[in-house]
């Protein structure tokens, strides 16, 4: 993997406007799904011979390189000293990580370095790390301080304590408890506007082990994409640039669930590098309940392996 040139996914200032071929896309997304409904209403019409349409191995390589890229891409965020802080603070425990990753093919230098190391290039994520990057953020997204948690569905008394999700009881990796860390480090301070930003943009962003945005981050999966947004936010990101990224990351995540996804696009002649990742992010593609629908309209998904919802 160190041979391979990394694919640098760069911050856009000033976001250019759609192209002919993105909006078309959007447009026909909008066609096929309304109102959180699954309509059809223009555009390539769902038949039972487009449903058993294959992939060819070419297409299929071709397909699970553009949403899973072996090279790895540079996410807009840079970890700093937040790793060692996370040891410090106990949100994350040494031993008991590297006791973790001991059984995993052991803990690498890689690893290492980002809790115990002052990082000030921009993270690379890659189908290798892709993991452990899990962990780190959802450590980072559990501990941080933030109003979301404090004041967002998870502290709703309605569900019986924020402590009775898989986000929180689910992660053991701390010192003590992991409740003890739940939104008490200032690792981030996040300006007015960039906390909004946050909310915003977590509003909008599912992934297909549940029902629920990164404004409710119950799982680890939701909760390590919050500490991402939250680390992205303070750092510059726009709003564009948090979506593309989170649909990246997500992709990694979940890639036999992404690759599918793709698949469904691909037999209606939909780019996915032309289609907005904010309308792939959402609740019709990225919830539990949206993919269900796209996986049972797509006869033989492309394999590649599964997301966990534990550490």
């Amino acid at each position: 993997m160190e041979d391979q040139i990394e694919q640098e996914i760069k911050p856009i200032d000033n976001p250019p406007k759609k192209s002919d071929r993105t909006m078309a896309a959007s447009i026909l997304l909008s066609a096929i799904i309304l109102s959180g409904t699954w309509i059809y209403v223009s555009g390539p019409k769902l038949t039972t011979k487009n449903s058993e349409v294959g992939i060819s191995t070419n297409a299929g390589d071709k397909l699970r390189e553009t949403v899973l890229p072996s090279e790895g891409v540079i996410l807009p965020a840079r970890l700093g000293d937040i790793g060692i802080k996370m040891l410090s603070v106990g949100v994350i425990d040494e031993g008991k990580i590297a006791s973790l990753y001991a059984g995993r093919g052991g803990f690498k230098k890689e690893y290492e370095n980002f809790l115990k190391t002052n990082n000030e290039e921009n993270i690379k994520m890659s189908p290798e790390n892709a993991g452990f990057l899990l962990n780190l953020f959802w450590a980072l997204g559990l501990g941080n301080k933030n109003a979301i948690l404090d004041n967002g569905p998870m502290s709703d008394p309605k569900y019986g304590g924020a402590g009775n999700f898989a986000s929180t009881g689910g992660w053991t990796l701390a010192t003590g408890d992991a409740m003890d860390h739940y939104s008490r480090h200032p690792f981030i301070l996040l300006t007015p506007e960039q906390q909004i930003l946050v909310e915003k943009v977590s509003k909008n962003i599912y992934r297909p082990c549940c029902n629920n945005s990164v404004f409710f981050p119950d799982c680890n999966h939701g909760m390590a994409m919050l500490g991402l947004l939250e680390l992205m936010a303070s750092q510059g990101a726009s709003e564009d640039e948090m979506y593309r990224i989170a649909l990246q990351v997500n992709a990694y995540w979940f890639p036999d669930m992404y690759l599918t996804m793709a698949q469904f696009l691909a037999v209606r002649d939909i780019s996915w590098q032309n289609t907005d990742a904010k309308d792939l992010l959402g609740a019709n593609f990225s919830s539990a309940a949206g993919y269900s629908k796209i996986k049972a309209e797509v006869a033989t998904p492309i394999k590649n392996t599964g997301g966990s919802c534990g550490a």
